[in-house]
């Protein structure tokens, strides 16, 4: 084949260091447009962007010329670097050092959007503890109870 095509699509979680300081929900609107500006600048297609104050969903295309890891590290540090700008409530900021990335055929796409643009209703139901194992789970990834 002369060229390359790669459609990879990923769900990208991850949570806030400390439940101490979570963001507010006022400024989650503009957190995920930062987010998504990263992922644009790293030749990404951000196609969703959504969350709660205390864990961040991404659903994004990711280009071929850069690793899952690097591309979620710049999203990471470059977010809690700009979030700490917005106001001194931020200046102890951070996001977890770890992530889940998961893969998420075409046909799914509408639905993660959903999913991701019902955060709110949806932890009314459900812990972010308990809806990352479930993540794990259905990836059938194995994991260590004291790290979720």
């Amino acid at each position: 084949m002369a060229n390359s095509y790669i459609g990879i699509t990923l769900h990208i979680t991850f949570h806030v260091k400390t439940n101490d300081c979570l963001v507010e929900r006022a400024d989650l609107p503009r957190l995920f447009q930062y987010i998504g500006g990263i992922i644009r600048e790293q030749k990404g297609i951000p196609i969703m962007v959504g969350g709660e104050p205390d864990h961040i969903h991404i659903l994004s295309s990711i280009p071929s010329t850069i690793t899952v890891a690097d591309y979620v590290m710049n999203i990471k540090k470059s977010s809690s670097k700009w979030i700490k700008t917005i106001g001194d409530r931020y200046r102890l900021f951070a996001w977890q050092d770890g992530y889940g990335a998961f893969s998420v055929s075409h046909s799914v796409i509408p639905k993660t959007i959903a999913y991701i643009a019902s955060q709110e209703e949806h932890h009314r139901k459900i812990s972010t503890r308990e809806e990352y194992k479930r993540f794990l789970d259905a990836n059938e990834l194995e994991y260590d109870e004291k790290y979720i």
